[in-house]
């Protein structure tokens, strides 16, 4: 098994996935650390860039690109920092030859993962790869305002924290079946305004559209710790409904 060692995390290749292991401490980014571990099929990643930085501090930097509706971080976290991307590795020069073959070996086995899909005539590969890449279920989340949990057919919302508006303390909780969301929202804390996740649903369910603070489908968050749970949450549902789409679109074709 190949390993290769990063700023932000350690990845071993199997020939058939990509192990990751974020690292832990105080300097290394939020979300990485509460997703915690990841592991990526090959016929996940639709491409593999390997560069060398042209500054004085030699560095190189691997990132995995995955299939369309394959990635639900970027999807959802189009303003996610470069440090929080989590399938984006960065070293010294001195393991760059290390770093240079590994993406080799992941590449070579995405086309050999693309050539046996096209021979099987299943095509691209599917988003059920998608849950793959999120945390396992049931996942529960607590922020200032509350908690949300998910457990694949059931977002749960309840507003019971300290900064929880007097709306939704009295109305307390709602609950959205997956079947009725068509998507989800994250947005980061500014540092001087929460961030939040919100849920966008049908219009037989949709709340009242008003601010996040009193918006019955959102969950408000903070800077740090909160604003990375809210967007695993984000990014795990984001990967359910994919699952969920394509699945009905196989029953419509069948």
């Amino acid at each position: 098994m190949d390993e290769l060692r990063g700023d932000r995390a350690v990845w071993n290749f199997d020939g058939e996935a990509v192990s990751i292991r974020f690292l832990t401490g105080m300097f290394k980014d939020d979300m990485l650390k509460e997703l915690g571990r990841c592991t990526v099929p090959v016929a996940a990643v639709a491409a593999v860039d390997f560069e060398l930085s042209d500054s004085k501090r030699k560095r190189w930097a691997l990132r995995l690109r995955m299939h369309e509706r394959t990635d639900p971080y970027t999807a959802v976290g189009a303003m996610l920092s470069e440090g929080s991307q989590p399938f984006q590795l960065v070293g010294p020069a001195k393991s760059e030859l290390v770093a240079e073959y590994l993406a080799d070996q992941i590449r070579f086995g995405a086309g050999r993962a693309a050539e046996e899909g096209a021979r099987s005539e299943r095509g691209s590969p599917g988003p059920h790869l998608a849950t793959r890449l999120v945390p396992p279920l049931p996942l529960h989340i607590q922020t200032a305002e509350g908690t949300a949990a998910f457990d694949g057919s059931t977002v749960r919302l309840i507003w019971s924290g300290s900064s929880a508006g007097s709306r939704k303390k009295k109305a307390h909780r709602r609950e959205y079946a997956l079947a009725d969301i068509t998507g989800v929202e994250w947005v980061p804390s500014d540092g001087w305004e929460y961030g939040h996740l919100r849920l966008n649903t049908t219009e037989e369910v949709r709340p009242e559209v008003t601010k996040p603070k009193n918006d019955m489908a959102c969950l408000l968050c903070d800077e740090g710790k909160e604003g990375a749970q809210t967007l695993m949450m984000a990014a795990t549902i984001t990967a359910h409904l994919w699952t969920r789409d394509q699945g009905t679109k196989g029953q419509l074709e069948a």
